[in-house]
């Protein structure tokens, strides 16, 4: 029988001030203004010297800068679930390379443990120290960039049963020494990726982009010199834990549980229900992971960085009153988890598919929320990113290729508006690739891009519109989809009714039609048609208190068939 563990309790941010030096709020403001320049410096740089189209396109990454004590000082707008592990990719890779003392300027690190990352080996981090006048240790930048390939038995897996196949492990060793490439480690990288190319210019573009932020990093401290620069770093982090407390001293406290369900682990086919429980106690907000189940066999286990991630997300996001978040908007945040449950997996388990939990728990967090405060949250969104990856052989160069892309769902409805389209907050700062882009690097065309018909979430206010998008493909591919929730549908609430939910079919050539909602290699011969569905979000509020004039707009925007309309909306009829 498994050693069951007892749980174990984390801060979400760090405490503490570095300087008894002061800095005016104006000042603080044009720091932290500056500090966010910095970060959007390192995400331009990155965007414009990388290979792949879901770094330049999707934005499937995360750039950020911290101080010496691996307190968030900044970010660029970009992928909000990677964003809240790396100070977790930053502390491990660095205590693996030896510590802070076996760093030198130039240096780059190079990491992607799933269970110091928090994700799947794909997404891999570079990590470079900031030295002030080339001696003091004063901060790190980080990027964390999704890879296409890196040695896994499949570029993306639903179906692993451990790590080790899930990719090749670099474990915080120096990709760069004092600006010298360190050739043998970039061999390994090379020898192990099917798409050489794409990965060489994506790790040219991470590193470009970390030094990028060294440099923007030392102009602020610079300008404004060493005291200076951390009493108002120090004054910003006070000025976020303030924001978000004030937030949660408006819900009563109380003890709030959140129900959510995953379709299945990848490799078994048993639904797994758990339980999330919100605690409110004045202004500080407890998260509680320990109920959830143990650690599955399939891949679709967080790690604790992206559970910490995912709460970090989901406080912040309420909370966070539009800010840039950064260390201190989490101090009001703790997460309790058990080691080895589905929250907190153990080596070797497999991780894979990481963030469909991780994209779960924050809608069970608003569920859980929405029994305290039904109007603070939205009702349910299609809850998942729909990934597709593709890949194969070109059948004229026989070149190796590779891409992939989320996809957006409707979003919930909520006490004032309908909801509309767009990617899982988890990720709202990324997209999907232009299906001009597709058409025009892969082999295949775009038969049907449109938002779907009757996808919504009836209510007083309606939820958004799923996607209907059909590709067919004109060479022989491999494709890896991750449609969860497939099996519920979104969730209302005040009276509010479900919407679509998530699938994704594959019609051969012959006509036979495959269900593929999460499916690891599956062969699309030439002529195959990918259909994938992307689920509606929530209703909010009861359907017969829609005005008529919203029922009709709806009707002539596509949104909804007159038929529909009739089932959840007679009123707009009489």
């Amino acid at each position: 029988m498994a050693k069951r563990y007892e749980p174990v309790v984390h801060n979400a941010g760090k405490f503490g001030r570095t300087t008894e030096a002061k800095a005016d709020p104006i000042t603080t403001e044009v720091i932290r203004h500056a500090l966010n320049s910095a970060a959007n410096q390192m995400k331009r740089a990155l965007i414009r010297t990388s290979f792949s189209p879901i770094i330049y396109e999707v934005l499937d990454f995360a750039v950020a800068i911290y101080d010496k004590d691996i307190r968030l000082l900044s970010q660029a707008p970009s992928l909000p679930m990677f964003m809240g592990t790396l100070s977790f990719c930053i502390t491990e890779a660095v205590k693996a390379n030896g510590g802070p003392e076996t760093l030198r300027p130039g240096d780059a690190l190079i990491y992607n443990w799933p269970f110091g990352t928090g994700s799947h080996p794909q997404d891999m981090v570079i990590i470079m120290p900031v030295f002030f006048r080339d001696e003091e240790l004063i901060g790190y930048t980080a990027i964390k960039g999704h890879w296409l390939d890196i040695g896994a038995k499949d570029p993306y897996c639903t179906d692993t049963t451990d790590v080790f196949q899930e990719g090749v492990i670099f474990p915080g060793v120096k990709i760069y020494k004092e600006n010298v490439l360190n050739e043998d480690v970039f061999r390994m990288i090379m020898a192990n990726t099917r798409v050489p190319h794409m990965v060489r210019g994506d790790l040219d573009a991470q590193v470009t982009g970390c030094r990028v932020g060294v440099k923007s990093l030392l102009e602020v401290v610079e300008r404004f010199g060493l005291d200076t620069y951390r009493a108002a770093v120090d004054n910003m982090f006070d000025h976020g834990e303030r924001i978000v407390r004030s937030y949660f001293e408006k819900i009563p406290d109380g003890r709030y549980v959140g129900k959510g369900e995953m379709d299945n682990n990848g490799v078994t086919k048993d639904r797994i229900p758990f339980e999330i429980v919100l605690e409110v106690n004045g202004s500080d907000v407890t998260l509680d992971f320990s109920g959830v189940p143990d650690e599955q066999v399939g891949p679709t286990n967080s790690p604790l960085p992206t559970t910490i991630s995912a709460s970090r997300v989901a406080i912040t996001m309420l909370a966070g009153y539009g800010e840039a978040p950064h260390e201190g908007h989490f101090r009001p945040l703790t997460v309790i988890t058990r080691p080895g449950s589905m929250f907190d997996p153990l080596p070797p388990a497999p991780s894979f598919i990481y963030g469909w939990p991780g994209l779960q728990s924050i809608e069970v967090i608003y569920n859980a929320v929405s029994n305290a405060l039904p109007k603070a949250v939205p009702a349910q969104s299609g809850g998942c990113i729909c990934s597709l990856v593709a890949w194969g052989q070109r059948e004229e160069t026989r070149q190796p290729w590779a891409d992939g892309t989320p996809l957006p769902t409707g979003q919930g409805a909520w006490d004032g508006g309908d909801g509309g389209t767009m990617l899982h907050i988890a990720e709202s700062a990324t997209r999907f690739t232009p299906a001009e882009v597709w058409e025009h690097r892969n082999p295949w065309i775009i038969e049907q891009l449109a938002l779907a018909e009757d996808s919504v979430g009836p209510g007083k206010w309606r939820g958004g519109p799923g996607l209907n998008l059909d590709i067919r493909m004109t060479e022989d591919t491999l494709i890896t989809t991750v449609f969860e929730r497939s099996l519920n549908a979104p969730w209302g609430l005040a009276g509010g009714k479900e919407a679509r939910p998530n699938n994704c079919y594959a019609e051969m050539p012959d006509g036979q039609v495959h269900s593929i909602a999460k499916a690891t290699h599956f062969h699309m011969p030439k002529d195959s048609v990918l259909q994938m569905r992307t689920g509606g979000g929530g209703g909010y509020g009861n359907p017969a208190e829609r005005p008529v004039e919203m029922v009709r707009r709806d009707l002539e925007d596509g949104y909804i068939t007159e038929a529909y309309a009739r089932e959840h909306y007679p009123h707009a009829f009489a």
